[in-house]
């Protein structure tokens, strides 16, 4: 809006937590960011335990030469410099959210088949998985039937981490201009754009800061407050 660029915090003109360079509304940004940055960390979230809970449990159920093959392969991707590889790869192609679901999501997933892979070699001895055996099912059926299902409780207190750890890496891609684009612009783009303005207006950096780390201290919470109930319904650490 012309004569509003830069408005400083307030009630009187109406915007509340000011406006940005070209006059727009910064709580309407910051809730648009919100939004962009939640739907690309909760997307690579769960791109990451699914394809976490599928490698950790195929190595952790099997074992052998299986396990040793599959966490050798994750052990290099994670020598490598994934943000660097990252960047590459969303240099080379245009930026969108799918691109950025799929390249967040999978540089979380070697984080979760980590984890999951430690349950699924706790799950594979347990009293129901030795009830399928002598029931007659096969190794296919058991992981399929039983450890799969029983490696969701952990896999959705592994949420609390990967999601938070998913919209870090997508903010600071963001920051670096590889984010989507300006018209759907998350909390990494307007931190960008307020470092920019920073001298002029602290608020345009201060603000969408403010909104990243209480929606990553959001997760934390909740994946803590998972955890714990996991905890006192299974007496297992998560």
């Amino acid at each position: 809006q012309w004569g509003q660029d830069l408005l400083p915090p307030g009630l009187a003109h109406g915007h509340w937590f000011g406006t940005d360079a070209i006059g727009r509304d910064m709580l309407a940004r910051t809730l648009a960011g919100i939004g962009v940055s939640l739907g690309i960390g909760v997307g690579a979230g769960l791109l990451a335990l699914v394809v976490g809970a599928l490698v950790g449990g195929v190595a952790g159920y099997f074992g052998g030469w299986i396990d040793e093959l599959l966490m050798r392969a994750n052990d290099l991707l994670l020598s490598l410099p994934l943000m660097l590889i990252a960047i590459l790869l969303i240099a080379l192609f245009e930026p969108s959210m799918l691109l950025l679901v799929l390249v967040v999501g999978g540089f979380g997933s070697l984080d979760a088949a980590r984890v999951l892979r430690i349950e699924a070699r706790r799950l594979r001895s347990a009293e129901f998985m030795l009830a399928s055996e002598l029931q007659g099912a096969s190794r296919w059926q058991q992981w399929r039937r039983h450890l799969l299902p029983n490696l969701l409780p952990v896999a959705l207190t592994a949420l609390g981490s990967v999601i938070p750890q998913a919209i870090l890496v997508e903010s600071f891609l963001a920051f670096l201009g590889l984010g989507p684009s300006e018209r759907v612009g998350s909390l990494g783009t307007l931190l960008a754009e307020g470092v920019q303005d920073l001298q002029w207006a602290p608020w345009t950096l201060w603000i969408p800061a403010a909104a990243l780390a209480l929606v990553l201290l959001g997760f934390g919470l909740a994946g803590d407050a998972l955890r714990s109930g996991l905890q006192r319904l299974t007496g297992v650490s998560a």
